[in-house]
């Protein structure tokens, strides 16, 4: 899916996935300290893939639109795949090149994700933007 920047702003007003859902299998908490965003992922986890994906939290709004647009690419998705995906997938889905300075807020909801995903599995791995950012 190629998102306009008029598709972004609307994502960024209108946020899909945006609250708490029903039964989530874990919720986890991310903070960004270069900007003071600060996100929580709620998934809902079926047969190891993504049934549900909803985000809270006070964030920009390169966040808000690419966490909503992020939640709504992995419902069905495997775990695994999910571990797998980097800051490329965020571009490929958005379309349009993200500044520098808003790379961190591009891929926040994909390094909470990550992180849940990893808390789920007790693998003990916690990942930094260093994990997403290529």
């Amino acid at each position: 899916m190629m998102i306009s920047n008029e598709l972004l702003a609307e994502y960024a007003k209108n946020p899909a996935n945006k609250g708490m859902i029903p039964d989530a299998t874990i919720s986890r908490r991310e903070t960004n300290r270069l900007c003071d965003d600060a996100i929580t992922v709620h998934l809902r986890i079926e047969n190891d893939r993504i049934v549900g994906f909803g985000f809270e939290g006070d964030t920009a709004i390169v966040t808000t639109a690419c966490a909503s647009i992020f939640g709504e690419s992995i419902i069905d998705m495997a775990v695994d795949e999910i571990l797998s995906l980097d800051e490329h997938y965020i571009r490929e889905n958005l379309g349009i090149e993200v500044t520098h300075r808003r790379r961190q807020s591009s891929v926040f909801a994909l390094l909470a994700t990550r992180n849940a995903l990893h808390e789920w599995r007790g693998d003990g791995i916690v990942d930094d933007f260093a994990s997403v950012l290529q």
